[in-house]
């Protein structure tokens, strides 16, 4: 009897198995490169606000404005707008922070479209492989007439088993990544969103 491995259950999955492994790939793909990003996104210099406290205190805008350019995370591009809209109504300083913001998140998630899709999709192609596999199988019961054996009916039923187990891991594994993820980028939003309060309560603050 044959060893049961990884690549021969691929094989015998048949051709729906083609899809189910791109949606695999460009999940993981999609995962290590968005945790790089929300990585490099979530760093924070801890000097960042009390230096654009005191540039700004000071009037210096243009080097509020420099330090934001050089840091280039999200939360000083936030600073970076709110600056450019300093001396206007504070409404429209927060609004503009608020927008650059919304783009920030938007810009984070960037991907998580695809592993939603893929979480709700490949269980549901799994799905189609065992109504094929099933098909298939009683087309050769059918078929094989009175010689008729549980050895005519394995083959399709094991493609639908196989089929199913993919879509299921597949799946599986992409609403795992893409709740992961939000909740990362969720972190982030809630970090972003004290920058803009902090940066609000620094505007109304009296220069020493």
């Amino acid at each position: 009897m044959n060893s049961l491995t990884f690549w021969s259950l691929v094989v015998d999955g048949g051709y729906l198995m083609i899809p189910m492994a791109l949606l695999l790939i460009m999940s993981i793909y999609i995962f290590v490169e968005r945790c790089i990003v929300i990585s490099r996104a979530s760093r924070e210099d801890g000097t960042f606000m009390n230096r654009i406290r005191d540039y700004i205190h000071e009037g210096d805008i243009e080097s509020a404005a420099a330090l934001c350019k050089k840091t280039d995370s999200p939360y000083s591009r936030l600073i970076l707008k709110g600056i450019s809209r300093i001396g206007r109504p504070m409404n429209d300083v927060l609004i503009a922070i608020e927008n650059t913001g919304n783009m920030e998140v938007a810009a984070l998630g960037k991907g998580f479209t695809w592993l939603s899709t893929t979480a709700a999709g490949a269980p549901m192609i799994g799905f189609l492989g065992t109504v094929v596999g099933m098909i298939q199988a009683f087309y050769a019961l059918a078929a094989a007439g009175v010689s008729a054996n549980i050895t005519v009916l394995s083959s399709g039923i094991y493609q639908a088993l196989v089929t199913t187990v993919a879509g299921l891991v597949v799946g599986i594994l992409a609403l795992f990544a893409y709740n992961y993820l939000t909740s990362r980028v969720n972190r982030v939003m809630r970090d972003l969103e004290g920058k803009t309060m902090e940066f609000m309560d620094l505007l109304n603050e009296p220069a020493l």
